[in-house]
């Protein structure tokens, strides 16, 4: 029944997957088509402007859109790509509806087959295994019997050791001050190591932000003059 069933759902899905096959398509060659329009006309107009006029905001201006056009040409490629997948989808549905018709099959033929034998078999089976179980739950027994009895003596022996060596032993040892001094101690230095370095991170890092803000400014002013 849940093969049948897993069966019923895969072709549904087949069926949703073709429709999103078509749709697919459809939004990748509209895409295609938008985009070539756009570079053909308004990004073509852009350019030409900021040729013609030469300032940075409509040079600007055309780079966004251009980079715009870029960023959604990635986007029909992302298309393309789940297209394919989409298109991979369909022989793999197929398959595993397959593999499931023919476990129904196989499964319809050992119930008329197969089970009948079993009827017969599984009283024998049982009482096999009622005996079996009885000798395991005896053994069981005797076997945890024996077992509590060594542990508690080895309990006993041992919790009456640890309780002799912890009544003879300081509440903190002295190992556990010296670690937690040196630890201390290794704390400090690093914190003073790291606000050190901090300083200097900081101080190249306000440099660099200078040079980065001189070599945009000169640039800005090369694409105006070009």
């Amino acid at each position: 029944m849940q093969l049948m069933k897993d069966n019923a759902t895969l072709e549904k899905m087949h069926e949703h997957n073709l429709a999103y096959f078509k749709e697919l398509t459809m939004y990748i060659l509209a895409g295609k088509k938008r985009l070539a329009e756009i570079r053909s006309g308004e990004l073509a107009e852009l350019k030409a402007k900021a040729a013609q006029t030469g300032r940075p905001e409509d040079a600007q201006a055309a780079r966004d859109l251009d980079e715009r056009c870029t960023r959604f040409e990635k986007k029909l490629y992302d298309l393309e790509l789940t297209r394919t997948i989409s298109l991979q989808m369909a022989p793999q549905i197929r398959l595993v509806q397959n593999n499931d018709i023919t476990m129904i099959e196989k499964i319809q033929t050992t119930i008329v087959n197969t089970i009948p034998l079993w009827k017969s078999q599984m009283v024998l089976a049982l009482g096999i295994a009622n005996a079996t179980e009885a000798v395991k739950a005896q053994n069981a027994v005797s076997e945890l019997t024996n077992d509590m009895l060594k542990k508690n003596a080895e309990m006993l022996e041992t919790s009456t050791v640890q309780v002799a060596r912890e009544s003879e032993r300081g509440i903190v040892d002295i190992e556990t001050l010296q670690k937690t001094n040196e630890s201390l101690i290794r704390t400090f230095d690093e914190v003073v190591k790291i606000q050190a370095e901090g300083r200097a991170k900081r101080a190249e890092a306000e440099l660099e932000m200078q040079r980065l803000e001189t070599d945009l400014r000169n640039k800005l002013l090369e694409v105006q003059n070009s």
